[in-house]
């Protein structure tokens, strides 16, 4: 499905933030890896959220929810053996479950989106599992993956940060359950390292004790630890809710989210600083958000890596400021669903955005008079980029097509209905063949 985005001048009206898909995933995954029963308050229903949810019950974890919660028994350390998990789109899904499945004897995990996940390198978590007595049989890195492990080793281990964060996350789950001690040294620099922050928070949460150095590159976990069963409550996403914000940011706007702590561990928190940057008129307490915009905002710079799925809707925002903005440290950016620096900038370009990009930056040259629109364009099968999109549509002067925003649904599901709700001019249409 395509949708088309008209022009809105104004947008009005108190939304509830959708949950945290990045603690959901976390919160299922330590729940199935807890020997008992778990309860999950306020889980985030994604795409990626539901692919934890099929994994785990494919491993043995029985899962039971209703419009409130989910009950999950875990399977502690042992997880039953399965021939093959679909992990569908979902990149920090199949990367923690690459770990989990160690303890499997032969799992495969297939290929659905050849042109989206089935493009993304897992080659640093690779070497680090074989590193660890674990066989691996891979695509040059890539999907289709199968892991043969059963009897994985703990002791010293590297893994490169360079790439994603996600790989030190995977062997963070991991390595409490083995009979040995561990090492974990991180070589390379460390991308995303709030969203590290996110796993300790969780792992702590569950008992699981893990010993970091202050600047995460190397952490010691004892072995032969038990997760625990326990009651979890998730909080509000901030990289969701950054779309609807620089939405309201650019528009003339009377627009409260709730649901947003203000001391959370989210690094795409940092939006609410950025608009503030940017002079856009907001306050934030008590876990709301409010947004008095008027449409007028001034360039920044800023250092991605805090925030990275944030990053596009600010830019988003940047484009519509006045003078130049500049995003640094992103090029974590380029391996994702798609390439979100070259991807994303020929899109916005194709709109009428003035940006420039670099390996690692993204320089957006506003243009507070608006952006001509009128155009069709290409969201790469990834999710903020559909967001980010859909906050240019809304200030162009003439309406956008994204064609394929119904991938949206990997992490904000109602995206479009909570743009709708604010008045939001924006259609779903058939593609077209």
């Amino acid at each position: 499905m395509d949708v088309i985005v008209t022009p809105t001048p104004r947008l009005m009206g108190r939304i509830e933030a959708l949950s945290s898909k990045n603690y959901t995933t976390r919160y299922l995954l330590v729940a199935a890896l807890a020997e008992g029963t778990s309860t999950i308050y306020y889980p985030a229903h994604s795409e990626d959220s539901d692919a934890m949810r099929r994994c785990i019950r494919d491993l043995g974890a029985v899962v039971e929810e209703d419009d409130e919660k989910i009950v999950i028994t875990g399977f502690g350390r042992n997880p039953k053996p399965v021939e093959t998990l679909d992990v569908g789109n979902a990149g920090a899904v199949l990367r923690f479950l690459m770990a989990i499945a160690a303890l499997c004897p032969d799992v495969t995990f297939i290929n659905r989106y050849p042109d989206s996940l089935g493009k993304r390198p897992h080659h640093d978590l690779i070497e680090s599992l074989i590193s660890m007595g674990v066989t691996i049989e891979h695509n040059e890195g890539k999907l289709p993956i199968t892991i043969k492990g059963g009897q994985p080793r703990g002791g010293h281990i590297q893994v490169s940060g360079n790439i994603s964060s996600q790989f030190l996350s995977a062997l963070l789950f991991l390595t409490p359950l083995l009979e040995e001690d561990s090492e974990i040294e991180v070589l390379h620099d460390l991308k995303s390292k709030v969203v590290v922050g996110q796993t300790l928070e969780v792992l702590e949460q569950a008992g699981i004790v893990i010993h970091a150095d202050e600047d995460y590159m190397r952490f010691r976990v004892p072995g032969r630890q038990r997760y625990e069963a326990k009651t979890y409550y998730v909080q509000g996403d901030y990289p969701g809710s950054a779309a609807i914000l620089a939405a309201a940011a650019v528009t003339d706007s009377d627009v409260t989210v709730n649901r947003l702590m203000e001391n959370s561990k989210q690094g795409e928190r940092a939006v609410v600083d950025v608009l503030r940057m940017m002079d856009v008129p907001l306050t934030h307490e008590n876990g709301v958000v409010h947004v008095q915009g008027n449409g007028k905002l001034k360039a920044v710079e800023f250092d991605g890596d805090h925030a990275t799925d944030a990053v596009l809707a600010m830019v988003a925002a940047a484009v519509f400021a006045e003078g130049t903005s500049r995003f640094y440290n992103v090029e974590n950016l380029r391996y994702k669903e798609c390439d979100r620096i070259t991807d994303y900038l020929n899109e916005l370009r194709k709109a009428g955005a003035n940006v420039e990009e670099r390996q690692s930056e993204i320089i957006v040259h506003g243009r507070p008079e608006g952006v001509e629109g009128g155009v069709d364009i290409n969201a790469h099968y990834d999710h903020r980029v559909i967001m980010a999109l859909t906050v240019v549509g809304l200030r162009a002067k003439q309406p956008i097509r994204i064609h394929d925003a119904h991938h949206v649904a990997k992490s904000y599901p109602i995206y479009f209905d909570h743009l709708k709700a604010l008045g939001a001019n924006v259609e779903w249409v058939e593609s077209e063949a």
